[in-house]
């Protein structure tokens, strides 16, 4: 974000541990809980699995202040240790989380709970400690480990086996030979982890995201495994894959592992693998101690090199097929450990295009990046539902990639980006420690010594995490700025040294660094409110190259959800007072207001009445504004001259409950800024351009269309129509091409000063395909190009859509029913008809599910929402979700709209 003035991946064996996560409440966390509210003391050990090669998660941990811990490490890291008093924590939980859990505080994305949170209580070391079970010593043991925030002294049973100076560092892997240590029976681990300092430490903050939590993340975010073994470990296994582009014709497989012989004497391994039915095996001598690299090609194994590969694809342009690897090491026929790696086939090339803008392109098929920002939960914690619910969410959206600006989650996410098909671009953050050393007068330490080999470790550990995942399309090594030589040269070996398959970027600004030179990114805003036409201008944060982060700044949610983390009189202070600090936007000083965005929702469509009609106007102007951010680099991705290669819009998501930079809010709920998104990024779409009039048509499929008919009407805002066009025959290229179909006049004799534009596509066969409703104004908004920020560009005048307000009322009756699968989700399916007997259109008409008692059910896939009916018109919707989130209850379909009245209806 502009904030300028370990290769131990998805092991066979490995036990699954989800969080501590719910996707509605704080309070609800406890449930899922892995320990519950009784005392740490009593929660059972870990059982270690014996076979070789076998990996076991820690399940759960004992936690406490080393403020309230007066005892000697020896002691707390010994088994039998009487934790009493101390608290529970997941498998993978900062501090605050199992806090939180344990019910010690206040729901914190309630109001200003999370102010209330003493910092003090996490500016010392904590405990963790865990214990497990091991009924056979005859294997070596291991403590396999990432995700320790900031560092930590690592002991077991009741010895240091690693110091805090080694131990440092999010990101870094580590791997601890325990075996002299363990005895059969009970066992202990315990870290004492220190606190953690965002801008003194290589680990994760929060930048202007949100309100850091008070203990700034300090804990295990990670699994922490026990691993298994005999006399020859297997380390490092990976695949590396050549894939013949254009043709996808074939693939050639190299599988690379290290053999290392863990005993003082020399030893003969063989090693084994097997790639579906395709089996390859290397005898490998090995002396005391010693490592050797294993390396299986076509030409020594004919098998690796494949005809007709299954290739894998970005969702909407193909299948997601994976292959796996399987390897054994033996000595002596007895297996010594085993590796397990999923992998895609694909190819990815993303070279600088004439204009200096980065183009990426996937199996030889160029596309347009549409993507969001990733924001994990606020206190880190994982529920793989929830991000599941988040991924599918960007499918529905229309979206092809999340882009995580640090913060870079487990492997079970990427995982999930592999099975859906959502690219991914991960990479380093700013402004922080991090770029501590490039940043200039922005937060940050610089470099000392020690961070080093910190950074370098890092870039390994996720370089070997990651390098497999075929979502994974890009490193960025850098955020607002490009690391410096040394530290460039460091990041770039150790991702060489993982055989890192995909473009490395400097930076998601425009900056260069030493060897990977130019970005080919852009990161010049804008983050606060800007006009729709703003978006049709290739400069700035236009539709022209590759734009990393951009967005219209705040989002603000749906009244259910306001109501839900605001106080009555916050709400109140919410519409009234534009320039009052709003604890749920930013901590950021530029953006800790709503008072750019407040004047221009006044001035273009007049100040509000009330809490209900600022939300109403805030969901109409966000449809809009992010209809258009999508719309414009959709059109323009295809032009001859400065085309636009990516947009991300900042953010996805958020951590927590906000009023800024979200696509859905933190409880999932969607408002107009997700539904202009959806629409936007319909397969085949018709759309308005600000800049000149033109009524595009552009196809995000891969084959072309042809034979369609393109018509666009406008009104006044009583309905009555002033202007109507229709072309035929309009053709359009696949692959994201656009064709445009006809252009309105500049002029239209008898329309309001605010009017509606009504868009439709139909297909040869006369069938409505796409239909898209703006509403619009003969006075334009007017930017000043010349005072632009980083963060806006300031409007000097605003459209008039006052307009709007004196729109009749538009009745719309709705009928829904609801069914069952078999899969545990239900669709209910709502018919919508504007019934009025005037001209007046039913203008984003929203359809919420919700329970008997009003709430949302949440999540929900919408197949269409918030649309525009004139009168006699119809439409039928459906929503799918899982039945359970009804808790039992009956479904009812809840209508609104900018000028329709509410009224809910049973969906039986």
């Amino acid at each position: 974000m502009s904030h300028r003035p370990a290769s131990r991946r998805r092991s066979a064996t490995a036990a699954v541990a989800l969080g501590l996560m719910c996707t509605l409440s704080t309070s609800a966390w406890a449930g899922a809980h892995d320990t519950g509210p009784a005392t740490a003391r009593h929660a059972p050990a870990t059982k270690a699995a014996s076979s070789a090669g076998s990996t076991t998660a820690l399940t759960r941990y004992a936690i406490q202040s080393t403020a309230k811990v007066t005892d000697p490490a020896a002691d707390v890291s010994t088994p039998g240790y009487p934790a009493s008093g101390w608290y529970p924590a997941g498998s993978r939980s900062t501090v605050l989380a199992a806090l939180l859990a344990d019910g010690k505080y206040a729901d914190p994305f309630y109001s200003t709970n999370q102010r209330k949170i003493p910092k003090d209580d996490f500016a010392v070391p904590w405990w963790y400690r865990s214990d497990f079970t091991v009924a056979d010593t005859s294997e070596r043991s291991y403590l396999d480990f990432s995700g320790v925030i900031s560092a930590a002294d690592v002991y077991v049973n009741g010895k240091q086996v690693a110091k805090a100076a080694d131990v440092a560092g999010a990101y870094t892997h580590h791997e601890l030979d325990i075996t002299s240590l363990v005895r059969a029976g009970t066992n202990t681990v315990a870290f004492r982890i220190q606190p953690n300092e965002p801008d003194k430490n290589l680990t994760m903050g929060w930048l202007d995201w949100l309100q850091p939590p008070p203990d700034e993340n300090m804990g295990i975010v990670r699994d922490v495994l026990v691993r298994r073994g005999g006399p020859v470990a297997l380390r490092d296994a990976h695949v590396v894959t050549k894939l013949a582009v254009p043709s996808l014709a074939s693939a050639d497989l190299t599988v690379k592992a290290k053999a290392r012989n863990e005993t003082d004497t020399a030893v003969t391994a063989t090693v084994s693998g097997t790639i579906g039915s395709t089996s390859f095996t290397k005898t490998v001598p090995l002396a005391a101690h010693e490592t050797k690299t294993v390396t299986f090609t076509p030409a020594d194994s004919p098998g690796l090199h494949l005809e007709s590969p299954k290739v894998w694809w970005p969702a909407g342009m193909g299948g997601q097929p994976l292959y796996g690897l399987d390897l054994t090491a033996s000595v002596a026929g007895t297996p010594s450990d085993t590796a397990h790696e999923d992998f895609g086939i694909r190819d990815v090339k993303a070279p600088l295009n004439s204009d200096g803008a980065r183009q990426y392109s996937i199996n030889g098929r160029k596309l347009l990046i549409k993507g969001g920002g990733w924001s994990p939960d606020e206190f880190l914690r994982w529920n793989r539902t929830y991000v599941e619910d988040r991924l599918k969410y960007a499918l529905d959206l229309g979206l092809n990639t999340i882009r995580l600006e640090g913060h870079i989650e487990p492997d079970e996410f990427f995982d999930l980006a592999d099975q859906y098909g959502i690219l991914t671009l991960p990479g380093w953050e700013c402004c922080d420690k991090w770029e501590g050393n490039v940043n200039g007068s922005e937060r940050g330490e610089k470099w000392t010594p020690a961070d080093y080999p910190v950074a370098k470790a890092s870039m390994a550990a996720e370089a070997a995490r990651l390098r497999d995942h075929p979502s994974v399309i890009s490193f960025l090594i850098g955020s607002d700025f490009a690391p410096d030589a040394t530290i460039e040269k460091n990041y770039l070996d150790a991702l060489k040294a993982a055989d890192w398959p995909t473009p490395v970027v400097a930076a998601a600004s425009d900056k260069s660094s030493p060897v990977s030179g130019r970005s080919g990114m852009k990161m010049t805003g804008p983050y606060d409110w800007i006009p729709p036409n703003y978006w049709y201008a290739k400069r700035e944060g236009g539709a022209t190259g590759f734009n990393s982060e951009t967005s219209g700044g705040p989002d603000i949610p749906t009244l259910d959800t306001l109501r839900r983390m605001m106080s009555p009189a916050e709400l109140d202070t919410l519409w009234q007072n534009p320039g009052a600090k709003q604890y749920h936007r930013s901590p950021s000083s530029t953006f800790g207001t709503l008072k750019i965005y407040d004047n221009a929702l006044a001035g273009r469509y007049g100040a509000p009445t009330g809490l209900t009609d600022y939300v109403r106007k805030a969901q109409l102007a966000q449809y809009e504004n992010v209809r258009a951010q999508y719309e414009a680099y959709g059109r323009n991705a295809t032009d001859a001259s400065k085309p636009s290669t990516g947009v991300v819009y900042w953010m996805f998501n958020s951590g927590w409950t906000s009023l800024h930079w979200q696509l859905m809010d933190r409880y999932l709920d969607q408002g107009g800024a997700y539904f202009g998104a959806k629409k936007a990024n319909e397969p085949l779409h018709i759309q308005y351009s600000y800049d000149n009039r033109s009524v595009v048509v552009v196809n995000n499929r891969h084959a072309a269309a042809s034979g369609l008919t393109a018509r666009v009407t406008l009104f006044t805002t009583d309905g009555a129509q002033k202007y109507d066009r229709t072309a035929t025959g309009v053709s359009v290229g696949g692959d994201g091409a656009h064709s445009t179909a006809l252009t309105v006049p500049s002029s239209v004799s008898g329309l309001s000063t605010t009017y509606l534009a009504r868009l439709i596509l139909t297909d040869p066969k006369g069938k409505e395909i796409s239909r898209n409703v703006y509403w619009l104004s003969t006075k334009p908004d007017t930017l000043d190009w010349a005072n632009t920020d980083w963060y806006y560009t300031p409007t000097t005048s605003y459209a008039d859509l006052k307009g709007l307000n004196s729109m009749a009322q538009a009745p719309v009756s709705a009928t829904a029913s609801t069914s069952s699968g078999t899969d545990g989700t239900s669709t209910t399916t709502v018919t919508l008809r504007n019934t009025g007997t005037g001209k007046t259109p039913s203008l984003l008409t929203d359809a919420h599910l919700v329970d008997a008692q009003g709430k949302p059910v949440l999540p929900v896939q919408w197949s269409d929402n918030q649309v525009s009916l004139w009168p006699g018109e119809s439409t039928t919707l459906t929503a799918t979700y899982r039945t359970a989130d009804l808790h039992g209850s009956t479904a009812h379909v809840r209508v609104s709209g900018w000028n329709t009245p509410e009224r809910t209806v049973p969906a039986t």
